[in-house]
């Protein structure tokens, strides 16, 4: 399938999404907020990867939120009330854009070169793992323009980060380098250059997608949770996903693989149901 702004290949049970329109910095239109959740739920849905990396080409990672977004859609003749309900609803469907990452089934790893400002910052921390080259720098770009970022960068840099460092690049807008986005948390590692980076991050998917699909989904779930609730209740998920969902197969496979000096082979996780007829 051709989209407009990524190109998608997938390989040795990885996904590789690229961001592809470096002339124009990557910038988020339109079609991008529709494009990329549709391409990473139709991954996990289908179970046709097992690892999602999401890449860019040419200078930036991404400029951010294009502000043809913005344009049409207002019915100026329409109740206030009415108008801002439509405003809240928009906010909602960009939000979904990122969150999709998040529930996605299978881990997604990002791979930031150059910039990554504004909306690239609410994407890259609503994936699993980030990593940079050593040009990259982060900036929550929408208080230097006189508005409260939006899209979910508020939500979880500061579960990624320290809160106190994550207020402070909210409330000043400055530009964090790679290497102290690495020194607080934000990246696993910064590479040399661009191609180091893809390089390497292709690498640990790689390693990643090995493992057994199910057991990443749960352990996906799990800390989603954990990092959402108390320890009680997360404790409480945990014990109620292995009730359903643990199953030794997997575990046997795995000491099998180990004793006959083999790579374990596991089957993949099952398309989700779709297209049913609801009575």
């Amino acid at each position: 399938m051709a989209y407009r702004c990524f190109d998608v290949d997938v390989t040795d049970k990885v996904a590789h999404v690229r961001l592809s329109r470096p002339d124009e910095l990557n910038t988020m239109v339109p079609e991008f907020w529709a494009e990329l959740p549709e391409i990473v739920t139709r991954i996990s849905d289908e179970a046709s990867a097992r690892v999602v990396v999401i890449s860019s080409t040419g200078k930036h990672f991404s400029a951010g939120m294009d502000l043809s977004v913005f344009a049409g859609g207002h019915d100026e003749q329409a109740e206030l009330g009415r108008r801002q309900a439509r405003m809240r609803s928009t906010a909602k469907r960009l939000q979904w854009s990122f969150t999709a990452l998040e529930k996605a089934r299978v881990p997604v790893l990002t791979a930031v070169q150059g910039g990554c400002i504004g909306g690239a910052v609410d994407l890259v921390t609503a994936a699993d793992l980030r990593y940079a080259s050593a040009d990259a720098f982060f900036v929550i770009q929408e208080i230097n323009i006189g508005m409260t970022a939006d899209v979910g960068t508020l939500q979880r840099l500061g579960t990624v980060i320290p809160e106190g460092v994550a207020r402070e690049l909210a409330y000043t807008g400055r530009r964090m380098s790679a290497q102290r986005a690495y020194e607080v948390g934000l990246v696993q590692e910064v590479y040399a250059d661009h191609d180091s980076l893809v390089t390497g991050v292709l690498e640990t998917a790689r390693e990643i997608a090995s493992k057994s699909p199910l057991a990443l989904w749960g352990t996906k779930v799990a800390m989603n949770f954990a990092r959402d609730h108390g320890v009680d209740d997360s404790l409480d998920q945990i014990a109620t996903w292995q009730a359903g969902m643990f199953q030794p197969a997997d575990m046997v496979e795995s000491f099998t693989a180990k004793a006959e000096k083999r790579d374990p082979v596991y089957a993949d996780l099952l398309p989700e149901p779709g297209g049913l007829d609801v009575v």
